[in-house]
């Protein structure tokens, strides 16, 4: 059988490159590597970005409404061959088909967004801000960008950048987790059957070789990276030393209050599905439910029903609600921290250590685990697990809620379930995180909105996509014009001010 190797897509090809390290590309539902990729990856960078700054003014000269074109025909192969990309999300990832499939839609949505770019490129005008001067703004294309992107959203969080990046008139290298490339790569083949011009879209396999390469070059202006905190750290302090304009998301903590008058049933549906959807490897995955006053006993007893009858296996069984995790290796970090809680002292209500998914002992599977009476003071409560766990920790009032959620070094997303009108509008405005759902568990906001936790889950002043991507993406540049005509201009020794 010849070996599949998974190569990298530069200046509109494929290139292998002459690599001495490898890295597996597993598929989690049965344990069997599938793929190797390359991880020593700096002479590709340096292809990569010599192939974007030389795509990158004719791309820039291109005007947005021609930019905007080549993007509705990328649109229109993503709606046609979702159904492709799914699968190898699937395949790579592990999480379930229905749930790839909602992945890629809401990137096409950013796509869309992207596709409006004459409009949300276009800059103000002031006329006669003094005798015959006018001025204007515009925004300009940075040059070339990157984006550096996690395992759990291999077709969505890239396309959280390169849309509203190309679309503003950069070039862009992707630099995908190394464990599921598959579908970064599809969307290269995509693009360029769309009519993005060569060069325009590169992408580069590899590890931490790779993203300090990208991070030291002086020819990328700005870096894009979703992950974990000390990552996001790394590249914020690295990137800005360098000179850079950086975005970086972090890890999340988020909760989700649960107020008395609140429906248990429904707040118990929306923890399952929040909290144990994609094997809880998302950045706004629930992890912890915060049970106000009298509603934890009623809230656990809901939730250790509904996980008995959660259906665990591969992702392309479609009676399936939760796959395996990505690795071995992340599998055996979900379950340590479930050992940890245990130590702690917190009630293990439900244990997924010992799930086996018939006809799939090898596969990287963990059962959904719940723990009760949850503290501060734990590991499991202050550190991101990025698995199929939830914490119930509970707080006897509303006051002591906000103070416990404001009181994590992470910011990310928050929910609040209640039927109370008062209680959802004070939490809002006085909850301390990015995105916040009042009866909404997941609060991710669509594509002509910004996506951006607080604290410890952001580093940087822009959120990610919407207005905030325009604005990370392009520099203002403000002009002041005058025509003089016949007149002599004649020398100011003093601070101008127009009349």
């Amino acid at each position: 059988m010849t070996e599949n190797i998974i190569n990298h897509f530069i200046a509109g090809k494929y290139c292998a490159g002459d690599h001495q390290r490898f890295g597996e590309v597993f598929d989690p539902a049965n344990g069997r590597p599938q793929a190797k990729v390359p991880l020593d990856s700096s002479t590709e960078v340096e292809q990569a970005v010599a192939a974007a700054r030389a795509a990158f003014p004719a791309w820039a000269g291109t005007t947005a409404l021609n930019r905007a074109r080549v993007l509705f025909r990328f649109k229109q192969i993503m709606d046609e061959r979702r159904e492709i990309m799914a699968r190898v999300i699937t395949a790579e990832h592990g999480k379930t088909l229905e749930d790839a499939s909602g992945e890629i839609t809401r990137g096409i949505e950013v796509v869309e967004f992207a596709c409006g770019i004459p409009e949300l490129l276009k800059g103000g005008f002031s006329q006669d801000v003094g005798r015959g001067v006018d001025c204007h703004d515009l925004r300009q294309p940075l040059g070339v960008v990157a984006g550096i992107t996690p395992f759990n959203f291999p077709a969505m969080v890239p396309m959280w950048m390169y849309p509203v990046a190309i679309a503003c008139g950069n070039t862009f290298i992707l630099k995908p987790s190394e464990k599921d490339p598959g579908a970064s790569l599809l969307a290269a083949e995509w693009l360029r059957e769309a009519g993005l011009p060569d060069g325009v879209f590169n992408v580069v396999q590899g590890d931490r070789e790779a993203v300090d390469a990208l991070l030291q070059h002086p020819l990328v202006a700005a870096i894009s990276f979703v992950g974990s905190t000390p990552v996001a750290r790394h590249i914020y302090s690295a990137g800005c030393a360098a000179g850079k304009r950086v975005q970086a998301l972090g890890g999340a903590k988020n909760h989700m209050v649960v107020l008395p008058d609140a429906d248990i049933n429904g707040a118990a549906d929306a923890l399952m599905g929040s909290a144990y959807g994609s094997a809880g490897e998302r950045c706004m995955a629930i992890s912890l439910a915060v049970a106000v006053g009298t509603t934890g006993d009623a809230l656990v007893d809901a939730l250790r029903t509904r996980i008995a009858g959660l259906r665990v296996g591969p992702g392309t069984d479609p009676t399936v609600q939760m796959g395996p995790l990505v690795t071995a290796e992340h599998r055996k970090r979900v379950r340590d921290y479930i050992d940890i809680g245990v130590s702690e002292g917190a009630t293990l209500v439900c244990d997924g250590r010992e799930l086996v998914v018939p006809d799939h002992a090898a596969g990287f599977y963990l059962g959904p685990t719940l723990f009760d009476n949850v503290q501060a003071s734990m590991r499991i409560y202050q550190e991101e697990i990025f698995g199929p766990v939830l914490g119930v920790v509970r707080v006897p009032d509303f006051a002591a809620a906000i103070e416990l959620v404001n009181a994590h070094p992470f910011g990310n997303g928050v929910a609040i379930f209640t039927r109370d009108g008062g209680n959802a509008r004070t939490f809002s405005h006085a909850v301390h995180a990015g995105m916040v759902g009042v009866n909404v568990p997941i609060p991710v906001p669509m594509a002509f909105h910004s996506f951006g936790g607080w604290k410890a889950s952001l580093f940087g002043d822009h959120h990610i996509h919407g207005p905030e991507g325009v604005r990370f993406y392009t520099r203002l540049k403000t002009i002041t014009t005058r025509w003089p005509g016949d007149k002599q201009l004649k020398s100011e020794f003093v601070m101008p001010v127009l009349k």
